[in-house]
């Protein structure tokens, strides 16, 4: 199987933790050729197939994890599964790399998560589905709705649509202090949408990163532990990471929705829950393969590739 992934560039990789590269070293294992591009390299041109200029790559295994075997633009078509795990912001240009592969798949590419579903599912948005699941939650352009919101609910966090790793979420207490302030920040003045959410909580003992493999919750979850002061759990934020096996109502919420976003054409999700309540679904990349797998030694990326082969039959 020769398996294209389509990322960020690769020199930026961490790979002590990187769950791309996780997959690339589980899919090599298995005698898979790797090819990689980032979504610069799409081109689509009239009368003609959607191509990548990609980088034909081995795994090495030393400090240069990499070698490059080759530089060659091909249809996307042409190979056996195209990977889209290039990481948030989920902004205009990641959108119109959806819609390049979208094309691909017209073609014939095999492409995962599928473009339509991960446009369809924003990745703060798509829990507004599920509320059964999650929080009082409410997404709104107008500061005084939020201000009603805050009325009623006393504690709340407000966060950016488009933000990942933590990045603009601000904490609001009983006393209000600066909450003017923080709206007119997030929702510049009314221009952009915002979220905002009842604090939950057991947020001290973690922000849980559940990982749903084509429909099916890995038995581990990663729970992200703020450090200190701090409100947010994101390990980019300096939270700690401690996997802990998913609790009753962790395996509800993933029993009950991966299969649903699964049908959708969504074979990796990544469920965030804090406490009983689900707060994100993310869908671009998920990460946390690495540290699952190495603090409780259940092999996420081979229940990955597992689940990719199958879905290649």
């Amino acid at each position: 199987m020769h398996i294209l992934f389509v990322a960020d560039p690769l020199e930026q990789f961490k790979i002590y933790k990187d769950t791309t590269f996780s997959m690339m070293r589980e899919a090599q294992r298995r005698g898979h050729k790797l090819s990689a591009c980032v979504p610069q390299d799409l081109t689509w041109q009239r009368g003609r197939p959607v191509t990548a200029k990609v980088r034909e790559i081995v795994l090495t295994g030393e400090d240069d994890w990499f070698r490059e075997e080759g530089v060659i633009e091909r249809p996307l078509h042409a190979f056996d599964a195209v990977l889209m795990r290039k990481d948030p912001p989920f902004d205009a240009e990641y959108i119109y790399a959806t819609h390049l592969l979208e094309q691909a798949e017209r073609e014939g590419a095999r492409v995962i998560n599928r473009p339509r579903a991960l446009r369809d599912h924003p990745e703060k948005l798509a829990i507004m589905e599920f509320a059964e699941y999650t929080t009082p939650t409410l997404v709104t352009r107008d500061a005084a709705a939020v201000k009603a919101f805050h009325a009623e609910h006393q504690d709340i966090i407000l966060k950016p649509l488009d933000g990942m790793g933590g990045m603009g979420i601000f904490r609001v207490r009983a006393d209000g202090l600066n909450l003017g302030s923080i709206i007119e920040t997030l929702n510049k003045d009314g221009a952009e949408t915002i979220m905002v959410q009842r604090f939950v909580p057991e947020i001290t003992q973690g922000d849980k990163r559940i990982l749903v493999i084509a429909g099916r919750p890995v038995p581990h979850s990663l729970a992200r532990i703020p450090q200190g002061s701090e409100v947010r759990g994101n390990l980019a934020a300096g939270g700690k990471g401690v996997a802990q096996p998913l609790t009753d109502q962790d395996r509800r919420i993933a029993e009950a929705i991966g299969p649903v976003l699964y049908e959708r054409g969504l074979l990796l999700v990544g469920l965030d829950v804090i406490g009983n309540s689900l707060t994100e679904i993310n869908v671009t990349s998920p990460t946390c393969f690495q540290e699952i797998t190495e603090q409780t030694g259940f092999d996420v990326p081979a229940m990955f590739i597992d689940a990719l082969e199958a879905e290649l039959k």
